[in-house]
């Protein structure tokens, strides 16, 4: 895990001892970082798979694009924001930033990327925006979640896109199902685990209360 850029994003290579080849799951910024690290562990970066196209996520796309030739996942409800980029940008921090190369592929609720013998399963939880979603690595027990769910907390729902009735429905009925001894790899904060955050995460006590209350 690398966090990375003006968010301090978390950003994840994951790859595969057999083939060398990796996937880097969200892309916040520093390039050149992120291909320093692909390179001394020798792996050849074949996807980045991006749980949804908040700008905290996406700013490397171009560069890792142009130096690897990696193909580039999105789900399609994101590609609109994707494509605004520069705007998210201006409105964020003032600043423009060219366009990025458009997504190779479209990844559905169900789809298996795989690299190599390493096998992603896509999860659809949106809410923290309209095309959000998560990566799961069941050989090793991890769901990475993006903005979905963190440590402790919840993704935004203020932004474009945004709904937390969604994003609550997304917890509860698409990562929590996973199991207590899941690790999640969250896009921000340090680790968890599912267990912790249905024991403890406040936004879940809240909403599964609220839920189970008559009428």
């Amino acid at each position: 895990m690398l966090t990375l850029g003006i968010a301090h994003t978390n950003s994840y290579i994951v790859g595969d001892i057999e083939s060398r080849q990796a996937v880097i799951i969200d892309v916040p910024d520093e390039a050149p970082k992120l291909l320093s690290v692909l390179e001394a562990e020798g792996w050849t970066l074949t996807d980045i798979l991006l749980t949804h196209s908040h700008f905290d996520h996406i700013l490397a796309v171009g560069e890792l694009k142009a130096v690897t030739g990696a193909q580039i996942s999105l789900h399609y409800d994101d590609l609109d924001q994707y494509r605004r980029l520069s705007e998210q940008m201006q409105n964020f921090t003032g600043h423009s930033v060219p366009a990025l190369p458009d997504p190779d592929s479209f990844v559905v609720d169900g789809d298996t990327i795989k690299v190599g013998n390493t096998n992603f399963k896509v999860l659809f939880t949106p809410g923290h925006s309209a095309g959000h979603v998560s990566y799961v690595l069941d050989s090793e027990r991890v769901v990475f979640s993006g903005d979905c769910l963190f440590l402790g907390s919840i993704g935004r729902t203020d932004l474009p896109g945004g709904d937390y009735k969604t994003l609550m429905r997304s917890i509860t009925e698409k990562l929590l199902p996973l199991g207590d001894e899941f690790t999640i790899a969250a896009g921000h904060l340090q680790t968890t685990t599912v267990g912790r955050e249905r024991m403890s995460n406040p936004f879940i006590f809240d909403w599964t209360h609220e839920s189970a209350e008559p009428g």
